[in-house]
């Protein structure tokens, strides 16, 4: 009789969505996140500006009740954008925090290096400040990235240094690892489709500003147009003193390098460099979205103004957000999934978004932006 009690009581539980207790990182009361990303080093202020604006959208979240009464708990570490790091920061995760979800990693090198922890334990990864194609396609079931591709960004530059400058002659100057390589791809692909070839490749590794022989090959090369894939660090060196040596050719990088750093520490010496972006101009407040999260980054770190990386991790944030939302009160990772995947035409204040089973990048669009005067400013807008 107990027995069939037992039963019948697990049974009822199931059909209200009170049974939850299987997955990690759930609670009557709490949702725990797991964000690893670079908090310290070169590229502090990418991992910063995420934790910035994902905390005042969860902030935001959980002082409005949370999510089906839950609220949400982001815990993070920090894996100075060391590979290594982040695997020990994400195994902590995961078997010492039993957080639910990951989320808001930044950088290809350190994401690529945990891919076989989320394969292992299926967890939810969700938000990934990278471009790089081997986090879409094939698709992972547990990654999900909210932003355009590498391919998609170099494409537009390509594009409009084509036809916007005339350039014929195409280099590439990147950082020795998956993103530096991810950057080179996208550009060679986007040329190859109009039958040019990179006239010249140079490298630095990871963690340095070890610019000079790279910055030597490509003066001797002649090129119309440098492509540049690094953080704002190192770029900002290659910058000052490609300018000073003779540099004679337009130059041009992706999101990844943390625009508001870059322009911090360039000031004027930066003008002409365009930078393309995977979320709208910040300063745009005639767009809601933006509106939003400049309202609530300064309300939850008062003095942060909106910028292109705390903007994308408000967006990431809203994003998850609605995902566990829809996922309802018995939340699970494979539910969590399912209601990613079920996000189509959604208009998140003047950004759409849109995922399924077989496409698991919620957004194409890139912006391209242009230093001016020591300021960020905005050149045109290519929504796909």
């Amino acid at each position: 009789m107990v027995r069939q009690s037992l039963i019948s009581f697990v049974f009822s539980t199931m059909l209200t969505g009170q049974l939850y207790a299987a997955d990690p990182g759930i609670s009557d009361t709490e949702i725990r996140l797991g964000m690893v990303n670079a908090q310290s080093g070169a590229a502090a202020g990418l991992g910063q500006g995420m934790r910035v604006g994902a905390m005042a959208v969860f902030n935001d979240v959980n002082s409005n009740g949370g999510i089906h009464g839950r609220q949400i708990n982001l815990l993070v570490d920090d894996d100075a954008y060391d590979p290594n790091k982040a695997i020990d920061a994400t195994l902590k995760m995961t078997e010492e925090m039993n957080v639910f979800a990951l989320f808001g990693y930044v950088g290809t090198p350190t994401a690529n290096a945990v891919l076989p922890i989320i394969k292992d334990t299926k967890i939810p990864l969700v938000g990934i400040f990278s471009g790089a194609m081997l986090l879409r396609k094939p698709v992972i079931p547990e990654v999900f990235n909210l932003r355009a591709s590498y391919g998609d960004e170099t494409e537009i530059l390509v594009d409009h240094f084509i036809k916007d400058k005339g350039a014929k002659r195409f280099a590439v100057f990147y950082q020795d690892d998956g993103f530096g390589l991810a950057v080179l791809a996208g550009t060679e692909q986007a040329l190859k489709r109009r039958n040019i070839e990179v006239v010249a490749k140079a490298t630095f590794q990871r963690g340095t500003i070890a610019i000079q022989a790279g910055l030597a090959t490509l003066i001797d090369s002649k090129p119309d147009v440098v492509i540049m894939a690094g953080p704002y660090t190192p770029l900002s060196a290659f910058i000052k003193d490609a300018k000073r040596e003779g540099l004679n050719a337009n130059l041009a990088t992706v999101s990844f390098v943390g625009t508001d750093n870059l322009v911090k520490l360039l000031g004027v010496d930066g003008d002409g460099v365009v930078i393309s972006q995977v979320v709208p101009f910040p300063e745009n407040r005639g767009l809601p979205l933006a509106r939003e999260c400049a309202t609530l980054i300064e309300k939850y770190t008062p003095g942060e103004k909106l910028g292109f990386v705390n903007f994308e991790g408000c967006i990431a944030a809203r994003a998850m957000a609605i995902a566990l939302e829809r996922t309802g009160s018995g939340l699970t990772r494979l539910g969590l999934i399912h209601a990613l995947e079920s996000i189509k035409g959604l208009d998140i204040g003047g950004m759409q978004l849109n995922l399924g089973p077989d496409n698991h990048q919620a957004s194409n669009s890139v912006f391209l932006t242009r230093i001016s005067q020591g300021k960020i400013t905005s050149v045109e807008t290519i929504p796909k």
